[in-house]
C-alpha cells in the first residue's frame, strides 16, 4: 500500500499532490530539454509536414518520452494499487513508438488498444452486468484513439491533459473518502503534461506523437474507470471532464463515415483545425479550448454534489453548450467557404 511506503500521502494528500505534480513537471521538462539539446529528439521520431498538416516545419514527436516515463514511474512508486494501468500505458507507449518510427498496420495498433482495455477491465471488473462492461470498454478504446486524433494543434492535447487530469485529481481528493492513489496518479500525469506544454505551446518545439497521445488517452479512460470502480465518481464524470475532446472527435468521425471516408487517415476537418484555418491561430484556439475544458471540469466537480437527476441534467446542459459551440464554428466555416467560392467565380469572370 502507498500509505505504508509513503505516509505523507495519507497525512497531507493535497500537499503531496502538489509536490508530485511539481516534480513531474520538472522531470518531464528536463527530459524533453535534454532530447532537444542533444538532437536525439529528431532521431527518435520526426513529424514531416504534408498538405494536411497545420504546420510548415519538421518537428520531433517525442512528447511521450517525457510524459510516459514520469507518469508510469510515479504511479509504480506512489500508487502501487494502480500498477496495471501504469504497466499497460508503458506497453502502449512502446507499441506506439514503433508506429512513430516505422509505421504499423491499423489492426496491430487497434489490437493493442483493445487488449490493454480488456486486460484492465478483466482483472478489475466493475460490479455491473457484462453488457455494461463491454460498453464501457468500447468507450475506453474510443478515448484511447480520439486523444491521438485531437493531437494536431500547438498546445491543444497537452493543455487539455493538464486540465483534465487536474480535474480528476481534485475530484479524487475532495470526496468524503479521498481516493489518494487516484488523486496522486492524476496529479502526476497533469504535472508531466504541464512539463510537456512548456515545449508544445505555440510555436511548438515538440509534438506528442503516438507514443504520448495513445498512453494519455488510455490514462484518461483507465483512471476514469478506476474512479467509477471505486465509487469516487459516477460513470458520467470522465465523459464530462473530457467532453470537448470526445465531442469533436466523435462528430468528425461520424461525418467522415457518412461520406464513406477512411476515418483513420490524416485530415483537417476537426473543429480545432477549422478554427486554426479560419485565422484564429494556434495560440488563441488552444486558449479557447482551455476555457471550454476548464468550465466543463468545474461543472463536473460541482455536479458531484448534486442529486442524481440533477447530475444528468448538468451533463445534458453541457452537451447543449458544446453543440452550440460546434454550430458556431460550422457557421463560420460555411460562411468562409461561400466567400471563397464567390471570390473564385469573380476571378474567373
Amino acid at each position: 500500500m502507498s500509505a505504508s511506503l509513503f505516509p505523507f500521502l495519507v497525512h497531507s494528500p493535497w500537499t503531496a499532490a502538489v509536490w508530485v505534480a511539481a516534480a513531474s513537471l520538472g522531470v518531464c521538462a528536463l527530459i524533453l530539454f535534454a532530447l532537444l539539446r542533444t538532437g536525439l529528439a529528431w532521431r527518435l521520431a520526426t513529424d514531416i509536414p504534408n498538405d494536411r498538416s497545420l504546420h510548415t516545419r519538421p518537428t520531433p514527436r517525442v512528447g511521450g518520452w517525457g510524459i510516459v516515463p514520469v507518469a508510469v514511474i510515479a504511479m509504480l512508486l506512489l500508487t502501487p494499487s494502480m500498477w496495471l494501468a501504469a504497466v499497460l500505458a508503458a506497453a502502449l507507449a512502446a507499441v506506439s513508438q514503433i508506429d512513430d518510427r516505422r509505421g504499423l498496420p491499423a489492426r496491430v495498433r487497434f489490437g493493442a488498444h483493445v487488449a490493454a482495455v480488456a486486460l484492465l477491465i478483466g482483472l478489475y471488473p466493475a460490479p455491473v452486468p457484462g453488457w455494461a462492461l463491454v460498453a464501457v470498454g468500447f468507450l475506453m478504446v474510443w478515448l484511447v484513439n480520439l486523444y491521438n486524433f485531437m493531437d494536431g494543434s500547438d498546445g491543444l492535447a497537452g493543455g487539455m491533459a493538464l486540465i483534465g487530469f487536474g480535474g480528476y485529481a481534485v475530484a479524487a481528493l475532495s470526496g468524503p473518502v479521498p481516493q489518494i492513489d487516484l488523486g496522486i496518479a492524476s496529479a502526476a500525469i497533469a504535472g508531466a503534461a504541464a512539463g510537456f506544454l512548456l515545449f508544445n505551446f505555440h510555436p511548438a518545439r515538440i509534438f506528442l506523437g503516438d507514443s504520448g497521445s495513445i498512453p494519455l488517452g488510455f490514462f484518461a479512460g483507465a483512471l476514469g474507470y478506476w474512479g467509477w470502480l471505486k465509487g469516487t465518481w459516477p460513470v458520467w464524470f470522465p465523459a464530462l471532464v473530457f467532453a470537448p475532446f470526445i465531442g469533436d472527435a466523435s462528430v468528425t468521425l461520424l461525418r467522415r463515415l457518412a461520406r464513406g471516408e477512411q476515418f483513420w487517415q490524416a485530415h483537417r476537418e476537426h473543429y480545432y483545425q477549422r478554427m486554426v484555418r479560419l485565422g484564429v491561430g494556434h495560440a488563441r484556439t488552444a486558449l479557447a479550448w482551455y476555457a471550454l475544458m476548464l468550465a466543463g471540469v468545474v461543472l463536473a466537480n460541482r455536479a458531484l454534489a448534486f442529486a442524481p437527476v440533477a447530475q444528468w441534467v448538468a451533463v445534458a446542459g453541457w452537451a447543449i453548450v458544446l453543440v452550440v459551440a460546434g454550430l458556431a464554428v460550422d457557421t463560420c466555416w460555411r460562411r468562409q467557404a461561400a466567400l471563397a467560392s464567390e471570390h473564385s467565380r469573380g476571378s474567373r469572370g
